[in-house]
């Protein structure tokens, strides 16, 4: 089995796309922080496949990378081709450490991001993300996707600029209903500036507009890339062919058991008895009304084997999107004693995987991996002290004054009830945010010395790692699903 050669950081170029490519088999899920980053994708993509890169945290990636000192060098490669070179070398000549972090020290902040002051955190997410697709482009000429949160709707504008400008193929985003999405696309595409509107509760709506010309690409006419967004019902797939802001390509059609947040039940919230949703009849995907929408779709959630694969293609399913398998290949951004540990579980037969109604600042139920060393377990829990400086998920609302506030049910709750919210909502939350950035490798030192711990997320179906050797690679996971 031959593997994709490693990449010498000065000679990076794009090459040309393929022109008009089949629609893939295989999507490789956009998981993570920084997990799908671009050698998974690129490994991915260069099967012929498509391989997907994850924005999520994308500004907080680029920054913690340069501060580790870039040791390959690609990140400052690929950055000296982005349009706007002041800017790009302003955030090198700003935030590089050529020696990276001394031992304990913590990474360097920006201020956390607000609807009125976010320069920092688009500036770093549009140069994250083009530096990201742009090192998942190399050394091929087949497409590239994104996976975004709907959640995150702070940082989705500066990614998908990010991600254009280095010639994304497709968009993939899910947690939640992306029904504007198609019309900012369209309008990046054509050098406009785009309006997505931000939710705050308790009040009105409020407009956040990015200018392609603030950022190096005024008037620049771009590729419009593919757009599917997730869902978990065939209602929700039509909703979003009929009444999104614009063309719609295709559906990621998520199950239960995906690895991530999971769209909750259908009706009355039910736990089993050992505190999991259940779910029923109502939350099974209607194939026919699917098919009915004459689009094509991948089916995901426990789709990782060649029999689920045919069984998808029989189905009419364009294919499969698969995570946990590639999440735990050499290539993924997975912190490799994490990697190890688990791998060692799973060929043991010893791992399980909870759904977890609390864990996500979101509401939403988020999967969760018992491992010991990892915020799934009581004790590092509380030992952790509730910190929100990162705050991705962060949710707006209305205050009396009448401006638009921020609050996480993660952070400290005598902070969280200050700002109006139930401290009831805040118990069993967990910072996602610093968690899964401690995932990929990049934990932050809090006061005191303590380093933020991991929490790992993964499929139900995560003990199927025992079928595939502990070193193995993407093209192997292509391999055994193609069968």
């Amino acid at each position: 089995m031959t593997h994709p050669a490693p990449l010498t950081p000065p000679s990076l170029s794009l090459p040309p796309l393929l022109s008009a490519p089949a629609l893939p088999r295989i999507i490789q899920g956009g998981m993570g922080v920084a997990v799908s980053d671009w050698r998974l994708a690129r490994a991915v993509s260069m099967t012929g496949e498509l391989g997907v890169v994850s924005g999520t945290g994308i500004d907080t990636v680029l920054l913690r990378r340069l501060q580790d000192g870039d040791p390959d060098g690609h990140v400052r490669a690929a950055l000296s081709h982005f349009p706007d070179a002041a800017l790009a070398a302003r955030t090198v000549q700003r935030f590089f450490l050529p020696a990276g972090r001394a031992a304990g020290q913590p990474y360097a902040r920006v201020p956390l991001p607000t609807a009125e002051r976010h320069r920092d955190a688009w500036e770093l997410s549009v140069l994250g993300a083009f530096t990201e697709v742009f090192l998942a482009r190399q050394g091929h000429a087949h497409p590239v996707g994104l996976n975004l949160l709907t959640k995150l709707q702070l940082h989705t504008l500066p990614c998908l600029f990010g991600a254009m400008l280095a010639g994304v193929d497709t968009v993939i985003m899910g947690a939640g209903i992306p029904r504007d999405i198609p019309r900012v696309l369209d309008a990046l595409a054509a050098g406009q500036p785009a309006t997505l509107n931000l939710d705050v509760r308790g009040g009105d709506p409020v407009p956040l507009t990015l200018d392609p010309a603030a950022y190096g690409g005024a008037g620049a006419a771009l590729t419009r890339p593919k757009f599917y967004p997730v869902v978990a019902s065939h209602v929700l797939a039509g909703v979003l062919a009929r009444k999104a802001s614009g063309r719609v390509d295709g559906f990621v059609v998520e199950g239960p058991t995906a690895g991530g947040h999971n769209a909750p039940p259908r009706g009355p919230l039910t736990l089993d008895s050992s505190g999991q949703p259940v779910y029923g009849e109502r939350d099974e995907v209607d194939l026919t009304g699917l098919r009915a929408l004459g689009l094509p779709f991948w089916l995901a959630g426990s789709h990782g084997t060649p029999d689920a694969l045919a069984r998808a293609l029989a189905a009419g399913a364009a294919g499969i999107q698969v995570g946990t398998l590639f999440a735990f290949a050499a290539e993924s951004g997975l912190r490799a004693d994490l990697k190890a540990d688990v791998q060692a579980r799973a060929h043991a037969g010893t791992l399980e995987v909870f759904t977890d109604p609390l864990a996500s600042p979101t509401g939403f139920p988020f999967k969760v991996v018992n491992l010991p060393g990892t915020l799934s377990q009581a004790g590092a829990y509380a030992a952790r002290g509730r910190v929100c400086d990162i705050g991705y998920l962060r949710e707006a609302y209305r205050t009396p004054q009448g401006r638009v506030g921020w609050r996480c049910p993660s952070e400290p709750v005598a902070a969280y009830a200050a700002k109006g919210g139930q401290a009831a909502d805040t118990a069993g939350r967990k910072c996602l945010c610093n968690a899964l950035m401690a995932d990929a490798g990049y934990p932050q030192v809090q006061r005191g010395g303590h380093t933020e711990p991991p929490l790992l997320t993964s499929g139900d179906r995560l003990n199927d790692l025992r079928d595939l050797p502990t070193d193995y690679h993407a093209a192997d996971v292509i391999r055994v699903l193609r069968g």
